[in-house]
């Protein structure tokens, strides 16, 4: 794990620095190789204020903490969300995965019979499937599209309560289309 550290008006002791590499240190077993993380730690007025940024393949981990006693408790309250989010991402990618073999798992797509299309006839819808749309982040929604066999995934996006599509694209990354 590559740790990058930065202090803005405070200087950053090298016990703080190397307890904060010692924590990282234990993430890296839930998160994906490769990583980098950014610890940040400033004092504004009487706060001490420590933020996170992790960044591993599976997407970001971000926390931002502050204390009035010293920058090491703000740097253990980030540590301690850090770590609840990375078990959280660790434990989605476990218990999302879906049996391969089982049908009723995939996503029904509307199929049309090719005798239906031309010669001046109107198409005939021949199976529809209503799906259920579940509230999800962006990520948690690609995780479901590397988990599932089909290449897209239909989400209401959790920030914006909007319907979206995250796709596969022919080139191996993902298109998303969310509506204005």
């Amino acid at each position: 794990m590559k740790i990058e550290t930065i202090g803005r008006n405070v200087p950053v002791e090298d016990r703080l620095r190397q307890r904060a590499e010692k924590k990282l240190g234990k993430l890296d077993k839930l998160l994906h190789e490769p990583t980098e993380a950014r610890v940040t730690f400033s004092l504004e007025k009487h706060l001490h204020v420590a933020e996170l940024f992790i960044s591993h393949r599976d997407g970001t981990l971000r926390a931002t903490e502050q204390a009035e006693g010293n920058l090491q408790e703000a740097l253990d309250l980030a540590l301690d969300k850090v770590e609840q989010q990375a078990r959280r991402t660790a434990g989605k990618q476990k218990d999302g995965k879906r049996p391969r073999g089982d049908r009723e798992s995939r996503w029904p797509v509307e199929v049309l019979r090719s005798e239906s299309v031309g010669g001046g006839r109107e198409p005939q819808v021949i199976e529809t499937t209503h799906l259920p749309i579940k509230p999800m982040t962006v990520e948690e929604a690609a995780l479901a599209l590397e988990d599932g066999e089909n290449g897209f995934v239909v989400f209401r996006d959790a920030v914006s309560q909007r319907v979206a599509v995250l796709y596969r694209r022919k080139d191996q990354n993902y298109g998303l289309i969310a509506p204005e």
